[in-house]
């Protein structure tokens, strides 16, 4: 007898047969359901882009105003957005027919390269979209120096 059920048959079978189309699956035991917290955390879509000049953040926060966003800077670069959609109030007159839209909370962190000025960074949100804006330190070019040949 096989230690691995049979995904048709609904019984054991010989793991040595290879036509018996028995599949271990290791993450059987865990849950396959996402929460709603973790939802809203795996829909947050994060946009970022480097510009010469700075690093910019855009995040999709449809239904979110500004006081129910939070950015703050952690460990000297790493830059945290976080925030939580609220669940709409249910009525028990009210029949649901679907419920997509997700709720919950939501964090996400960015580690930013070195070359940043972390108290410098700006934040604005304008029709449902956060933008963070971290400027770039001012790369100084090395004077360059003619020297005459002699000779």
């Amino acid at each position: 007898m096989s230690m691995i059920p049979s995904f048709f048959s609904g019984q054991r079978s010989n793991i040595f047969d290879p036509f018996s189309l028995n599949i271990w699956d290791p993450f059987k035991d865990f849950p396959t359901q996402i929460s709603k917290e973790n939802f809203a955390f795996v829909n947050t879509r994060i946009d970022w882009k480097e510009t010469p000049e700075a690093h910019v953040l855009k995040a999709d926060l449809p239904g979110l105003n500004k006081d129910e966003v939070k950015v703050e800077v952690e460990d000297d670069r790493v830059v945290r957005i976080s925030g939580e959609r609220k669940i709409e109030k249910e009525d028990k007159n009210d029949t649901w027919h679907r419920v997509e839209r997700s709720s919950g909370k939501f964090v996400r962190s960015f580690r930013l390269p070195e070359n940043v000025k972390m108290d410098q960074i700006k934040a604005a949100m304008e029709n449902g979209v956060l933008t963070v804006t971290v400027p770039k330190v001012e790369v100084k070019k090395p004077d360059v120096k003619a020297i005459k040949i002699s000779g």
